[in-house]
Order: structure tokens, then sequence, then C-alpha cells
């Protein structure tokens, strides 16, 4: 099986996917920003835009021309390319076409770019702007395919981990430029400075282990989300693709799968 997937995106729950898909025989390529804002750095392949290569749970993904995209594909690889606007798309003509961005709503995918589009989130409706989406909200659908209609609507209330929610998630206090105290798999107290934007620190409201932190030197803009504290207190878990990820992986895979099947039978 080495159908070719573009998979819009390359952060943690992105690259959840890509690596599932690469590990079911699937040739997978993947699309970034020029600076990836991506908070859990550590297993995400957008993280290549900035080291040139990066290996998570034993996959590798190496930052790409786009000149030089099928020939990474063939030596095993995952190109991530730099390419905001899905120019890839139309040069590649993929089999399937993924939107992992996450942004919330559909900022340019359509239903007509492959033979399959997934959506992954609230944004897109299935058989509208996509042929199915896959449920990213924590909780007792996750991971769901719909093949009609949209997932559930965003709540802006991260997903609870060990009784917290909101309280994890770290935010730039000002506009700035973000420059790091710790980092990511360090064990932290609660009122503990992590980071800093400009003057102004950025302090943990829980104790845990710093899931996520962004790349030190980009620039933000207040309330913008810049790292991750785990309650659950597992340095380990911020080196391996998260339950969230596999779970949207496996809807993705099951989504190309099922439409895959239809394909065949008529």
């Amino acid at each position: 099986m080495n159908r070719l997937i573009v998979i819009k995106g390359a952060g943690d729950l992105a690259t959840g996917i890509a690596h599932r898909l690469h590990c079911s025989g699937f040739s997978v390529v993947t699309t970034e920003l020029p600076q990836p804002t991506v908070i859990r750095r550590t297993v995400s392949f957008a993280e290549a835009i900035y080291t040139g290569t990066v290996v998570v749970e034993g996959i590798t993904a190496v930052k790409t021309s786009m000149e030089r995209t099928l020939q990474v594909v063939e030596e095993g690889k995952i190109p991530v390319v730099v390419d905001p606007t899905g120019v890839m798309i139309k040069q590649l003509q993929p089999w399937a076409v993924v939107d992992a961005i996450l942004a919330k709503r559909n900022v340019g995918t359509q239903i007509t770019d492959a033979p399959i589009v997934v959506g992954v989130g609230p944004g897109f409706t299935a058989g509208v702007d996509v042929h199915a989406v896959v449920e990213s909200m924590r909780g007792h659908y996750l991971g769901r395919v719909i093949h009609a209609g949209q997932a559930i609507p965003n709540t802006g209330i991260p997903g609870e981990l060990g009784g917290y929610a909101k309280e994890r998630i770290l935010r730039a206090p000002c506009a700035g430029v973000f420059r790091a105290e710790r980092q990511i798999s360090d064990l932290v107290s609660a009122g503990e400075t992590v980071a800093w934007v400009n003057e102004q620190p950025v302090v943990v409201a829980i104790s845990g282990v710093l899931r996520g932190l962004l790349k030190e030197g980009l620039s933000v803009e207040p309330d913008m989300k810049i790292g991750d504290v785990d309650p659950r207190c597992q340095p380990e878990h911020c080196f391996t693709i998260s339950d969230k990820a596999r779970s949207i992986g496996g809807g993705v895979l099951e989504a190309l799968l099922y439409y895959a099947a239809r394909a065949h039978q008529g």
C-alpha cells in the first residue's frame, strides 16, 4: 500500500497521525509554516523546520524542499515541507489530504483537493468541504469518524489531564519575544517561573512535568499558548506520542480505509 498522503500540519497531533499512517504502509508528506509555533516540540515533526531532522518513536522526519519530497519518501522518511498555502498538493496530486492544522476553522482545504480529504477537529463539514471529519475533543467521542456533519465545536477549554484543564496551559502575559528558563521534561512547582516574554515572567499554576514549551526566540502575542504542564509527573511521556494523537491517528486511518473500500467496490 504505497498511496501518497499529504498531511497539512506537523504538530504533535499531526505527527501522531503521520506516524500511524507511515507505520501502516502509506507514503506520507507533511507541510508546515516557516516558523511553527508548536508546543510539544519533542514529539512534533514540525521541529525539523528548525533542526533539519527529528526522530519521533523511531520514525525520521526531514526538512525537505518541494523538489526532493518524493526522494525523501522513497528513503523511508517523512518530508516536512514549508508550504503554508498547500501549493504542493496541486503538484503532487496525492491520493489523500489530511488537514491536521487544528486551526478550529477551515483555512483553505477543499473536498476536491484529493480523492479522499479528511479534516481533524472543528471547522469542517463532512460531505461539504471534506469527505470525513475526525473528532479531536478529549472524551467519549475522541477519534470518532464523522461522515456527515461536524465535530464538537471548540469550547476554548483545554482537555482535562490529572484533574486539571485550563490551569495546565501556559500563556503569554504580553506581546514580545519568548525566552525559556526551563526545558521540556523538567519537573516544575506551582508558582515557579519557567520562561519570560520580554521582562514579564511566565509562572506555572500547578506542579508537574513541563510537557510542552515554545521554541525560544519566537515572537508571541498576548494570551498565546506557549507551554503545557502535565500534572501526572511522567517525564518519559514528553518523548512519546500521546493517547490523544494515537486515537486521532486511528480515526484518520479508519476514514482513509473506509473511502478506499468504497472506491474499490464501485
